[in-house]
């Protein structure tokens, strides 16, 4: 049974991931990202950028990590081995760079029950060491519901 007592909670932040420069190039290659600024430092240089630069959707490789986690709490009680992506939003207030450290809290923004099935909202935020937020996410997550 999912324990909706965690609706509106935050969890701990996550330690700081730091951003390297073949994390960004492996994840560019994966999502077939051409830019040279995602592998080549001169050229990120050259396009105004203090070091490579990730692709957009780069936040998933530190947050998808902590997301599973979470679900796979038994505390939480979530069945994750029946579960699928109904929508993924990502929000760069910045662009992710080589050498950013970065901490990542998830909030339980909302759970619901519909047509079996149960609904759930993760927003992260994801900080620089100082506090600025550098990007925003939001997933909604659907399993089966419990048998009643």
């Amino acid at each position: 049974m999912v324990d909706s007592s965690y609706v509106g909670r935050t969890l701990p932040p996550s330690p700081p991931y730091r951003v390297s420069r073949e994390k960004i190039a492996e994840f560019a290659r994966a999502v077939g990202e051409q830019s040279p600024a995602c592998r080549d430092v001169d050229a990120a240089r050259a396009a105004g950028h203090p070091d490579v630069v990730a692709p957009p959707t780069f936040t998933v490789t530190f947050t998808m990590p902590l997301i599973e986690a979470f679900l796979r709490d038994p505390a939480f009680g979530w069945d994750y081995s029946r579960m699928v992506h109904a929508d993924q939003s990502i929000v760069l207030h910045r662009p992710v760079y080589a050498g950013d450290e970065l901490v990542t809290a998830i909030h339980v923004a909302d759970l619901s029950t519909r047509a079996g099935s149960h609904l759930l909202t993760l927003n992260c935020r994801i900080t620089d060491p100082a506090g600025a937020e550098v990007a925003s996410t939001s997933a909604v997550l659907v399993t089966k519901a419990d048998a009643a």
